[in-house]
């Protein structure tokens, strides 16, 4: 298959720029050392495929509001409790006697709901298609089982528009998408179709191991060496065509398109899931009157430039020192899905 890629890459006659939006890919890359195994012409760069990553820290400084009222219980996913808001993070709260608990999924944030009748249990909900549908189930759960002290703080957002966003970006030369995965098994691979139809650029659905994602670049070689530009899916043993239709439904019984806030690329019009109106009661900022305060942002800190792809994290002058895993700045350092933390671990800090 190597030996095809660089074929294929003498074929298309120049250099090409191909990138993941799923942080799973990301990761996958750097673990296995396959962007080492790609010719020189064939470069991978990541996007906002971490959602712990675009979050914008406007959210985190909301959640860190919510966590210091004395009758709220916030539940939240473990990758952002050590993401930095503006002055403290989550994590830095919960040492400080903030009742910050970390559950595997929403449907623990609802059974502590109803193990804490006295307090208001308030889950961070944030994420990409992937991730709605569960979040979906655990409100109309709570609606159907009439919870009357659980509410989520939405953040989600939806991976189309962005994709979208970024070929609309005059800085950048996309070439090709690897597709993510996770979220093309809940929406299915139609949602490209926009891609390939009205700018040229080829998409592959890719799996996660190694081998998926070499194939998925030797696929979207093949396309630009014939000249096509089309919607394949390399991952059909858990991708179909129209995705999951049970998990959309539930998704449309309970969100609605909104517009939202993506960090590094700004407002992108319905880009967001918010919770209708008929669940209005399980929304946290209707019932506890949550605000997002106008957030700051290390000026020396590249997380937008490289959710973006306009950049690598060794451009940053924050990478490795001061910002390391263990000191993180930015987000893109701190989440198992953060491309500062795959260089950090899979490159070096000298890289």
């Amino acid at each position: 298959m190597v030996q095809n890629i660089e074929e294929l890459s003498q074929r298309v006659g120049h250099d090409v720029k191909f990138m993941e939006v799923c942080g799973t890919h990301t990761m996958a890359a750097f673990r296995s050392g396959l962007r080492q195994l790609l010719p020189k012409s064939v470069r991978l760069v990541s996007g906002p495929g971490c959602p712990v990553c675009v979050t914008d820290p406007s959210y985190l400084d909301a959640a860190i509001e919510l966590c210091g009222r004395s009758d709220v219980i916030l539940a939240t996913f473990g990758d952002l409790v050590r993401v930095p808001g503006t002055d403290t993070s989550l994590e830095r709260e919960r040492a400080a006697g903030a009742n910050v608990r970390i559950v595997y999924s929403p449907s623990d944030a609802l059974l502590l709901a109803r193990e804490c009748p006295s307090k208001k249990v308030v889950f961070l909900g944030i994420g990409f298609e992937t991730t709605a549908p569960t979040i979906a189930w655990a409100i109309w759960r709570a609606a159907h089982d009439g919870v009357q002290n659980f509410s989520v703080l939405c953040a989600h957002k939806t991976m189309p528009q962005a994709m979208d966003a970024l070929l609309r970006d005059k800085e950048l030369r996309i070439d090709g998408f690897l597709c993510p995965g996770h979220v093309s098994v809940i929406t299915g691979a139609h949602i490209y179709r926009f891609i390939s139809e009205r700018y040229r650029i080829p998409c592959v659905v890719s799996g996660f191991e190694a081998w998926d994602i070499l194939k998925s670049i030797e696929m979207l070689l093949r396309q630009l060496a014939e000249g096509r530009a089309e919607v394949e899916n390399e991952y059909s043993r858990s991708v179909k065509e129209y995705g999951n239709e049970a998990a959309l439904r539930l998704m449309d019984e309970v969100f609605e398109p909104c517009d939202t806030v993506w960090r590094g690329i700004g407002i992108i019009p319905g880009s967001g899931l918010a919770i209708r109106e008929k669940y209005a009661r399980f929304d946290a900022t209707k019932v506890l009157g949550v605000q997002f305060p106008e957030a700051r942002v290390n000026p020396l800190c590249s997380c937008g430039s490289v959710l973006r792809g306009a950049a690598s994290p060794l451009d940053c002058r924050l990478f490795g020192h001061p910002c390391s895993p263990t000191h993180p700045i930015g987000p893109c350092m701190v989440s198992g899905e953060g491309v500062c933390a795959a260089y950090y671990k899979y490159e070096g800090v000298a890289a």
